[in-house]
């Protein structure tokens, strides 16, 4: 028996993710440096853990609301109002998710199916396309290139529209490039989704982490609010990757169809972490500015090195994460993370991981310690002189 034909095709045509495939050799590299994996290296603030663990001690360890703790959906809806100047009924406008993942999944399982386009900027996280594949729907790649800073701009999304089209997925700060978008600019943007009555998927899972601009949600514009959908949680801003916490949050027509979704997927989010994101989110402030206060020292340290290197690089301004160019090597982005972790031990992840508009660039994470930064940096400037780079 072939099980390899059970396997549902579209599943089977899919590529496993091109994050992983490097690091599952670095574990047993011995001295070999990572900078590919988006985690901070910071640890969840202690008053988020302690919240979690008091909460095992109260024996808080059942079955939540679907919908997410009351509580804690309420905290979420005075925190994009004070933040982000977004309003939302807790009762029937956030889901709480397992990460902003299942809100993007979710999302796309609402709204989109086969013969059903769905655009998506790329380069971009490397779930988008699979997930929208998984619904039958069609993707369309919309690439957004370096020298306009990796910002989506009106009139490739107006190239793109056909009467198929239905969603429009955006990400702001973006993953991998560390490229933003300005009010300005999303306003530009936001009058030809609604010329074309688009529904737009936006995760803003990395808007605490922006360095000369303030992060601006699309849905905080006139008229786009009740048709964007803003995925975001917790795991960049408040270093708690491993609890699994996000939020999906949008108009209760949109929010009730997921949540259909959501209900029979997964039931609700780990109770223990829904307790610790209240604690994050009343008390957290202080923590996250200081973590997005030292991202910034690093991403500074990252460019000016990558420069001092000989490699372009284009300067992010959100997330933690530098997009260098490498296409003077000669090499692909495999070829050249290859070569750099059989030859210096340094893991990046080669662009073409998050679509093929990737191809050329390599992304580098500055969510790691100075002193790993540095010593990688030198690694890489070393690498690159064989190439005449630098």
């Amino acid at each position: 028996m072939n099980l390899i034909d059970k396997i549902n095709p579209v599943v089977r045509n899919i590529p496993p993710s091109g994050i992983r495939k490097f690091f599952d050799i670095v574990t047993e590299m011995k001295d070999a440096i990572s900078l590919g994996v988006g985690e901070p290296d910071f640890v969840t603030p202690w008053r988020v853990r302690e919240s979690g663990i008091y909460s095992l001690e109260k024996g808080y360890t059942h079955y939540t609301s679907n919908w997410g703790l009351a509580e804690l959906r309420e905290e979420i809806a005075r925190y994009l109002y004070r933040k982000y100047n977004l309003s939302y009924s807790q009762k029937d406008e956030i889901i709480v998710t397992v990460g902003g993942s299942e809100g993007i999944d979710i999302a796309l399982r609402a709204l989109a199916g086969p013969g059903d386009e769905v655009l998506i900027q790329q380069p971009c996280f490397v779930s988008y396309k699979p997930c929208v594949e998984f619904t039958g729907a069609t993707p369309i790649i919309i690439v957004t290139k370096e020298e306009n800073n990796f910002k989506l701009l009106p009139e490739q999304i107006e190239e793109k529209i056909t009467p198929k089209t239905k969603v429009i997925m955006i990400s702001y700060p973006n993953n991998p490039t560390g490229a933003i978008m300005t009010k300005e600019e999303l306003e530009k943007i936001a009058e030809v989704i609604k010329k074309h009555d688009l529904i737009v998927i936006s995760d803003e899972i990395y808007s605490e982490l922006t360095y000369e601009t303030k992060h601006t949600s699309i849905a905080s514009l006139p008229d786009m609010r009740d048709r964007t959908i803003v995925v975001n949680g917790f795991s960049k801003a408040f270093a708690m990757t491993g609890w699994r916490m996000g939020y999906t949050v949008g108009h209760r027509d949109i929010i009730g169809a997921m949540f259909k979704v959501h209900q029979y997927a997964v039931m609700c989010s780990p109770t223990t972490a829904q307790y610790a994101s209240i604690e994050a989110l009343k008390n957290c402030d202080d923590e996250v500015d200081m973590m997005c206060r030292e991202y910034n020292r690093r991403r500074k340290v990252v460019v000016q090195g990558l420069r001092k290197a000989g490699m372009k690089c284009f300067e992010p301004l959100g997330a933690f994460y530098a997009f260098p160019s490498i296409k003077e090597t000669g090499l692909s982005s495999t070829e050249f993370c290859e070569k750099l972790l059989e030859d210096e031990k340094v893991a990046l992840v080669p662009g073409n991981a998050f679509g093929e508009s990737g191809e050329g660039f390599v992304r580098l994470s500055y969510a790691y310690s100075i002193d790993t930064i540095n010593t990688a940096l030198e690694r890489i400037a070393r690498f690159g002189r064989k190439f005449d780079i630098g």
